[in-house]
């Protein structure tokens, strides 16, 4: 099965699941922005339990994702780095990571589609998956049945595509029949039990290479 997602900021285990497990995935890049999705947050463990990092947006002439620019407002770099040293400095393999996540912190992107493509081709890396992900030319409609995938070497029909744009959603998520978090270690699961489809970061730094397993 073919795979139509929304981009992400450090998206979901669910979201990674599907990159994993798909025969190929288109990224949509021509929707319109949503607040308060995975676009540009992400969702981690605490001590107090689950905290959202939000990338911060500026207000511009286009809501289309591609168009979308970072905000540099409330030094929300800063703040998301140190919120992820206090969550997971203490998990298995913050220490092994941390030179590969620190610089998302650091550098400056212009655009949220670009950032987040960075950070899921670096995610892919660490994870050890090679997903064949292609982005989509043009707006998809709900329901289409026919549409290209496409990159910068292939153009692959696709007659039939699991549209999951809506359905992995940190607010409303919609039934997903594939996708049963399994569970794993987590720093806090003894006081808030086990969390399920957190940031990638989270299966990330806490359970290191076997995280592929979990997917």
């Amino acid at each position: 099965m073919k795979a139509l997602l929304s981009t992400t900021y450090f998206g979901p285990v669910q979201w990674y699941q599907k990159l994993y497990r798909s025969e190929a995935v288109q990224i949509e890049q021509w929707e319109s922005f949503q607040k308060q999705t995975y676009r540009n947050r992400c969702l981690i463990a605490t001590t107090q339990g689950i905290q959202a990092l939000t990338v911060p947006v500026e207000r511009g002439t286009s809501s289309l994702m591609k168009d979308i620019r970072i905000s540099d407002h409330g030094n929300w770099r800063h703040l998301h780095w140190n919120a992820l040293v206090s969550a997971y400095g203490e998990s298995p393999f913050y220490e092994y990571y941390q030179d590969d996540i620190r610089p998302f912190f650091e550098k400056r992107w212009e655009f949220l589609f670009d950032y987040n493509e960075e950070i899921r081709m670096k995610m892919c890396e660490l994870l050890d998956i090679q997903p064949k992900v292609g982005y989509t030319s043009a707006f998809v409609n709900h329901g289409d049945r026919h549409h290209d995938l496409r990159d910068a070497s292939i153009t692959v029909p696709v007659p039939m595509i699991h549209d999951l744009r809506e359905a992995i959603n940190p607010k409303h998520p919609q039934p997903d029949p594939d996708f049963e978090p399994k569970p794993y270690y987590q720093v806090y699961r003894q006081k808030h039990g086990f969390l399920p489809n957190l940031s990638i970061l989270d299966l990330l730094f806490n359970m290191g290479p076997e995280g592929i397993f979990f997917l």
